[in-house]
């Protein structure tokens, strides 16, 4: 799978797209992401939705997340809507907004 990799130092005021590939977010995006896999690292951030088969937060989301498997790390900040099939967190992760978890 091919990776497109969102350095720490880059601010994205955009929409991404990899319709295969997956999305890795250092920086800043304020625009909608579409990938078959987004993280968002620690110190990163996106304002906007974020479409995916997997979704890992560790950073800073606020919009939409939807997804089929979610996690969330320990330093993760989400103000979102969600609708996932499946979500993890660890201890410490921050989230509010409507989650809507479906199972699967």
């Amino acid at each position: 799978m091919s990776g497109t990799i969102i350095e720490q130092d880059l601010v994205i005021d955009g929409n991404i797209t990899s319709s295969g590939g997956s999305v890795s977010v250092k920086g800043k995006v304020t625009g909608d992401i579409t990938a078959k896999q987004v993280d968002v690292a620690t110190g990163g951030q996106v304002n906007g939705s974020v479409t995916a088969d997997t979704v890992n937060i560790q950073g800073q989301q606020a919009g939409s997340v939807k997804c089929t498997e979610l996690s969330l790390g320990s330093t993760s900040e989400v103000k979102s809507q969600i609708m996932a099939q499946t979500m993890t967190s660890e201890k410490g992760a921050k989230l509010v907004g409507e989650v809507q978890i479906s199972g699967g």
